[in-house]
């Protein structure tokens, strides 16, 4: 396919600063050359690591939420199990890591879903959503930062609350439309 992915960027970057950083993120502040040919200034906020995310199904076809307070949101969260991997770590292996973390099961089966950016006018974070299935229970060993709750969800309930917007989390979105429509098209 030919088109516009074959155009040169039409950003010309003439700076870049960095405004702020902590452990998980850095800002930079770029001065550049807008496609209009106006100067113009541009923030980038760079994660320290690609985000992960697991639909995780049992055999009775529930989904396992995870809930938690998110702090920018100022609200509470129903997600799948979710997290960062530091960049240059294997995406499969962290989604791995991050299901036992939070919910304690592990997987026997895996597959990919799909690879995403997140916010892609604001940062350049990207990440990968994996199914898990054939589960096998275990402890949970959560951040000692994290408040989570594990719950589990009847799929079709799932994909109801993702269409009444009750499960606003972007990745947990894109994770049970995509199971949703690999079934409609006998994908799976």
């Amino acid at each position: 396919m030919t088109g516009p992915d074959d155009e040169p960027n039409p950003w010309s970057r003439l700076s870049r600063t960095l405004a702020y950083e902590n452990a998980w993120i850095q800002v930079f502040h770029d001065e550049v050359i807008r496609p209009d040919g106006e100067p113009g200034v541009y923030g980038v906020v760079h994660p320290r690591t690609h985000a992960v995310g697991v639909v995780a199904i049992d055999d009775g076809d529930r989904v396992l939420l995870v809930g938690q307070y998110r702090y920018t949101l100022d609200r509470y969260s129903w997600e799948i199990p979710e997290g960062g991997v530091p960049i240059g770590d294997d995406l499969l292996a962290g989604a791995q890591r991050e299901l036992a973390e939070e919910t304690g099961y592990r997987a026997e089966s895996w597959r990919e879903l799909l690879r995403f950016s997140l916010s892609n006018s604001t940062t350049d974070e990207t990440g990968a959503l994996y199914l898990a299935a054939d589960l096998i229970e275990g402890k949970a060993h959560p951040d000692e930062t994290e408040d989570l709750a594990v719950r589990w969800v009847a799929f079709a309930e799932a994909l109801a609350q993702v269409r009444s917007g009750e499960l606003f989390d972007s990745m947990t979105q894109m994770g049970i439309m995509r199971v949703a429509l690999d079934r409609a098209t006998d994908e799976t």
